[in-house]
């Protein structure tokens, strides 16, 4: 199990905040080993938070006990550091320990220097700001988020979900990932040119256009194209396709593409099957097109995705 804290200050946004409580923070008693979260802050009494609320979070001085610390956001204006809050961070990066930054937050981590000569993000209004101030950092356009597996940080404010998904899927798995991604009803795609995709279910409906969506997930491994998909809804190709790119901003061919990544992904995770295997029962014509397509969304390849999981799988052992 996990132990999470959730940095809280004065002058806190609310949005990110409860994006972090919603991902980290709610009891989930069907989950087992689920994360054990607290609010924490380093300053004392009531602190104000959007629009006038007042909040009362946990005081620390220190992080010790906590494997991750979550930063739903920061003042992207120069700010004094309380030297126990500087000495907290430094000491979890130092130790190996997993920071995740939301929107404005990443301004925190930069402004320590934790983001030196690594890849970085934040909401896009910040980004002339936070490029002028911290211009060693590798700022990173039109994604949602960027993560190692040590440092996350996403972009607007709902990206926070987004990447709060991709840990949560490394650290319980995909069918984990994605019953959560349900319980937040979360769109079953985002577009913004991000190389992270992180696995949502599709949202069921009564109506033969997303139910032909749930039928295309559950028969990936058949050969499917627009004009199939167009059949099963009862359309016109011409009438899906532009509803398709309508509702998705995204041919139905890419659609198809991502949702075969989601299961070779989910594949790798779960059994043991070659490569050649896993593309055939994703739907893939060989492992070499499951390869290109794995590349270009994932951005390794699927054998060392299969490593990095078991890795983590293994880390995550030693310390539940």
């Amino acid at each position: 199990m996990k132990k999470v804290a959730i940095l809280t200050f004065d002058q806190q946004a609310l949005f990110e905040l409860g994006c972090a409580t919603e991902l980290f923070a709610l009891s989930r008693p069907d989950i087992e080993n689920w994360y054990q979260t607290e609010i924490v802050s380093f300053e004392s009494g009531l602190l104000a938070a959007t629009g006038g609320i007042q909040i009362q979070s946990k005081s620390v001085n220190h992080l010790n006990e906590y494997d991750m610390l979550v930063i739903p956001s920061w003042s992207a204006k120069p700010r004094t550091i309380q030297p126990e809050l500087k000495s907290a961070i430094m000491k979890m990066h130092y130790q190996g320990k997993r920071i995740l930054t939301f929107c404005s937050g990443a301004f925190l981590l930069a402004e320590l220097g934790l983001l030196r000569a690594r890849k970085a993000t934040t909401h896009w209004m910040y980004k002339d700001a936070f490029t002028a101030r911290f211009p060693d950092c590798e700022y990173v356009e039109d994604v949602l988020y960027v993560y190692d597996g040590e440092i996350g940080c996403s972009a607007g404010s709902s990206a926070a979900i987004d990447l709060g998904i991709e840990v949560i899927r490394q650290d319980y798995g995909h069918e984990i990932a994605n019953k959560v991604a349900r319980r937040l009803v979360l769109a079953a795609h985002r577009s913004g040119g991000q190389s992270q995709y992180v696995d949502k279910p599709v949202p069921k409906g009564r109506n033969l256009f997303s139910e032909t969506l749930d039928w295309a997930v559950e028969n990936l491994d058949q050969k499917l194209d627009i004009d199939t998909l167009a059949r099963q809804a009862s359309m016109s190709r011409r009438t899906f396709d532009r509803k398709f790119r309508k509702t998705f901003n995204m041919s139905a061919n890419a659609w198809l593409i991502e949702q075969r990544v989601a299961l070779a992904k989910q594949l790798l995770e779960e059994t043991a099957h070659n490569i050649e295997r896993v593309a055939q029962y994703a739907g893939f014509d060989n492992a070499m097109t499951l390869r290109h397509h794995f590349r270009n969304l994932v951005n390794i390849t699927p054998t060392r995705y299969r490593e990095q999981f078991k890795d983590q799988n293994k880390d995550l052992q030693k310390s539940a």
